[in-house]
C-alpha cells in the first residue's frame, strides 16, 4: 500500500518537473532574426542621418580654434 503512495507522489513529482520546465522553455530569448533587423534598421541611412544632423554646427554659432562652439577651453 505504501509503494503505491510512494509511486503516485514520485509521478506526481515528474509531472510538475515536466510541466515546470515546459513552462520555462516558452520563455525564450528574443528571436535572432528580429535582433538583426533591428540592429540593421538602426544603421540604415534615415537613422544614420538624424544623428548626423544633430552632430552639424549651426550657422550662427562662432567656431574656436579646435573646431568647438566656444566655451572655457577645458
Amino acid at each position: 500500500m505504501t509503494a503505491v503512495v510512494v509511486g503516485i507522489v514520485v509521478i506526481a513529482v515528474v509531472l510538475v518537473l515536466l510541466v515546470a520546465a515546459a513552462a520555462g522553455r516558452n520563455r525564450r530569448q528574443p528571436d535572432d532574426i528580429a535582433s538583426f533587423r533591428r540592429q540593421i534598421d538602426a544603421l540604415s541611412p534615415e537613422a544614420r542621418r538624424q544623428t548626423s544632423e544633430r552632430m552639424k554646427p549651426s550657422e550662427g554659432r562662432p567656431m574656436d580654434d579646435d573646431g568647438g562652439h566656444g566655451g572655457n577651453g577645458a
